[in-house]
């Protein structure tokens, strides 16, 4: 296996065309030209979606765009070089905000969540490989903690309709909000009480617990994992 692609690297043309290579044919980029899995969250607010291009970037700040938010996070490697210098040079504000696909939803990313809706400048983007789970759970996430959706209605931004699968490792993510739904309706307390999920995430929320407890179908663990080779 070839090391990652370092900054050094990318300055060179060489190093720039490898990182199109994996951008293009490791990260499945010649797909999302026959796929388009964007869509609008939160009308001329929110979008979400999938790797970007740097000719997607440019094609998003003619559209207005503000804020690029990148699920995958800060690993180096030559994807995230093209997006870094594709901002930079569109003037659009790149935040690295790292989810994970196949794991219940942290404390800190809960928590951090909400900070980042109330702090970045919109109209705005977020993104990971595929626009599907991490991609799914941040706008539900964004419905809930930013535009006042309840829960449950936020959460249809998880579904097949984006490509996520529920039944997969990936719905290790429903299955966490499924916990805290249970709780709410037990106790009486409404879907939409940001207060109230917190409150729970405290002092209820285990999110290892979380994961051991999921169990996913053979199917759809075929699905996610070796058809659509979720990331």
């Amino acid at each position: 296996m070839a090391s990652a692609l370092t900054s050094q690297e990318f300055s060179t043309p060489a190093g720039r065309k490898r990182a199109w290579r994996e951008l293009m044919l490791s990260d499945h980029g010649f797909l999302r030209k026959l796929y388009d899995n964007t869509h609008e969250v939160a009308e001329g607010k929110m979008w979400r979606t999938y790797q970007p291009s740097p000719q997607n970037l440019a094609n998003w700040k003619k559209r207005g765009i503000k804020t690029v938010i990148n699920l995958r996070g800060p690993k180096p490697n030559g994807i995230l070089f093209l997006e870094e210098e594709a901002c930079a040079k569109l003037g659009l504000t790149l935040i690295n905000f790292r989810v994970f696909s196949r794991d219940a939803p942290s404390k800190e990313i809960l928590r951090d969540a909400k900070s980042l809706f109330d702090e970045i400048e919109y109209p705005a983007i977020m993104h990971c490989k595929s626009g599907a789970d991490r991609a799914g759970l941040m706008a539900t996430l964004f419905l809930f903690f930013h535009e006042d959706v309840p829960l449950d209605k936020a959460l249809e931004q998880l579904t097949f309709k984006y490509g996520h699968v529920k039944h997969g490792k990936t719905g290790v993510i429903d299955f966490a909000f499924a916990n805290y739904i249970a709780f709410a309706e037990e106790h009486g307390i409404a879907l939409s009480d940001i207060e109230s999920f917190f409150d729970w995430v405290e002092t209820h929320y285990d999110p290892i617990e979380t994961k051991k407890e999921f169990r996913p179908t053979p199917i759809g663990s075929l699905l996610s994992e070796i058809i659509l080779r979720r990331e």
